[in-house]
């Protein structure tokens, strides 16, 4: 019996297509093996590659201006990657609004003058803090966020104006789930395991004018010109999790695309939120106006009673909802793979777990 995955990464995946993928696990397409046994070099899987690229670029308007790779390392070797890629006058803007985002920025110290402009975490991140043009060095070289925090449960309800200074977003968990203005970005970037497909591959969308600008350090395996030149292939890559991903895109499509999903998170989001409000039992600390609809932190009255709350329901179906060290009590993450009746399964247990221990 497959239970409700709340985790926060690697999450869920959508059940068609685990079971079209698991129809093609043997032998792919006729191909007579497994993607995970195919040359990178080969016509089928440079076709899943050219695939992945034309789906993402539909189902996310990305304009010809701008590449699109799948490279392997996970959202947190382009924290380097960033500065390594976009260093010229040897300073950075950073927006701290959670751990990732922390992170981003202590790696970039390592390259340039970074610099925090703003942080929510006097108040543990459950806010974000909201900036103006003016707050930015005119002569940073990029400014750097992160769209939706994993662990805080938090997201930008508006996209800074940094007027002619590249934006560069990590939107590992929030990617797909919402329509967005490319244009408005410099770089966006996203670990596949939370929205997108298995761990392996990270997307990564960087405007073409900006990939000439690399430091001379920058190893050739992290310059995005290496991978847009070479269309990913340029060493082998993460094919097995490019295809799941690919596959994921298609399901998207043929479901109505980002809008469609869109309105289904915001759906998921709402009668969970809605519930936390309304009881006197459960409470969400992030700032209403920046709560995530991905990723919903709760606690109960106590630590012990969380520690409770995360063992019953395991046994009920309900997996990996404990919530992150740094937070505590409990996440759910309600990704797109997310179906409706998981949240509304995950509401009833929470009213059952309220009344028995209130």
């Amino acid at each position: 019996m497959r239970v409700y995955n709340f985790s926060a990464g690697p999450s869920m995946l959508p059940l068609p297509v685990l079971e079209k993928v698991q129809s093609q696990l043997i032998d792919y397409n006729g191909s007579g093996m497994s993607v995970m046994e195919m040359s990178h070099r080969s016509k089928p899987y440079q076709e899943i590659n050219d695939k992945a690229e034309s789906l993402l670029r539909e189902l996310l308007s990305v304009p010809e201006n701008y590449d699109i790779i799948f490279v392997q390392g996970g959202a947190s070797t382009q924290f380097e990657a960033v500065p390594l890629n976009l260093t010229v006058n040897g300073k950075a803007d950073y927006i701290v609004t959670g751990n990732f985002a922390k992170k981003a920025f202590k790696e970039a110290g390592k390259y340039t003058d970074a610099r925090c402009v703003a942080s929510s975490e006097d108040k543990n991140f459950t806010y974000i803090p909201k900036v103006k043009r003016d707050d930015f060095r005119k002569d940073a070289d990029y400014v750097h966020i992160c769209f939706n925090n994993t662990i805080f449960g938090s997201h930008y309800n508006y996209v800074p104006d940094t007027g002619d200074i590249p934006l560069v977003a990590d939107m590992s968990s929030c990617i797909l789930s919402e329509e967005i203005d490319v244009s408005k970005f410099g770089v966006i970037y996203a670990g596949a395991q939370k929205n997108v497909g298995p761990a392996g591959v990270t997307i990564v969308i960087v405007r073409k004018d900006l990939q000439d600008r690399f430091m001379p350090i920058c190893p050739t395996m992290l310059r995005w010109k290496t991978q847009t030149e070479q269309k990913s292939l340029y060493n082998t890559p993460p094919c097995w999790s490019t295809y799941v991903a690919t596959e994921v895109f298609q399901y998207l499509k043929d479901n109505g695309g980002v809008k469609a999903m869109h309105e289904r998170d915001v759906e998921k989001a709402k009668m969970l939120y809605d519930y936390i409000d309304g009881s006197d039992f459960y409470t969400n600390n992030v700032a209403k106006e920046d709560r995530s609809l991905m990723n919903v932190p709760f606690v109960s009255p106590s630590p012990e009673l969380d520690a409770k709350f995360v063992a019953e329901a395991g046994k009920a179906g309900l997996v990996s909802i404990k919530g992150h060290r740094l937070v505590g009590g409990m996440r759910a993450s309600i990704y797109n793979a997310m179906p409706v009746e998981g949240v509304k399964a995950l509401i009833e247990f929470m009213k059952k777990f309220e009344k028995e221990n209130a």
